[in-house]
């Protein structure tokens, strides 16, 4: 996986208003989630606050990324866990992240790539690809940035599920029923299909 670096300031104010002053200078309030715990077991959370400039290459791409968040100069490794967008503006409002611990596992959205000609396009068919990204549960660092899946075998009308799929060190967490790509009949495939019936 990639890194990226983003870097952020402490929040010593998390008010409302404090919020809303902080947005209104295109800044982003975000939270890291550590590693350590604390008395009720939760993570313990740093307030931080990014300029929405440096939020951008890590929102708006198809790729993934480990985070060296930088903030005030400290460093820490962490992943982007969830984010929230503005309904009308699509602004970002406001980040979460966590913290890498290297020895437990975490829960990642990786983009899917399909590779070579589906036998079922060759015969006409549409390659379609229903799930952009499948969720995995690794440590960090045996995370790929895509997971690839060969299409070369798929013929007219089938599908690849997420349960027939298997990558080494990677426990996939999406539903196993759930169809990741197929191979549909255009109109023309099914022309061609009812005049070799006859």
């Amino acid at each position: 996986m990639k890194s990226i670096e983003i870097k952020g300031s402490v929040r010593s104010d998390v008010g409302k208003k404090a919020t809303h002053e902080l947005r209104k200078n295109n800044g982003v309030p975000c939270v890291l989630y550590g590693v350590q715990k604390d008395e009720n077991g939760l993570p313990v959370a740093t307030h931080f606050s990014v300029p929405t400039e440096g939020l951008r290459n890590l929102v708006y791409t198809p790729h993934i990324y480990v985070v060296d968040l930088n903030i005030d100069g400290k460093i820490v490794n962490a992943i982007l866990k969830d984010i929230q967008f503005h309904p009308v503006t699509d602004a970002i409002l406001h980040v979460d992240f966590y913290q890498i611990d290297e020895a437990k596992p975490i829960v990642m959205e990786v983009p899917v790539q399909m590779e070579g000609l589906a036998e079922g396009v060759r015969a006409g068919g549409k390659l379609a690809l229903q799930l952009r990204k499948l969720k995995v549960k690794a440590l960090y660092n045996v995370i790929p940035e895509r997971l690839i899946i060969d299409v070369t075998s798929l013929g007219l009308g089938k599908t690849i599920k997420v349960g027939e799929l298997s990558y080494e060190g990677l426990e996939l967490i999406n539903a196993k029923e759930a169809v990741v790509c197929a191979v549909k009949l255009t109109r023309a495939a099914r022309g061609a299909a009812a005049t070799a019936g006859k």
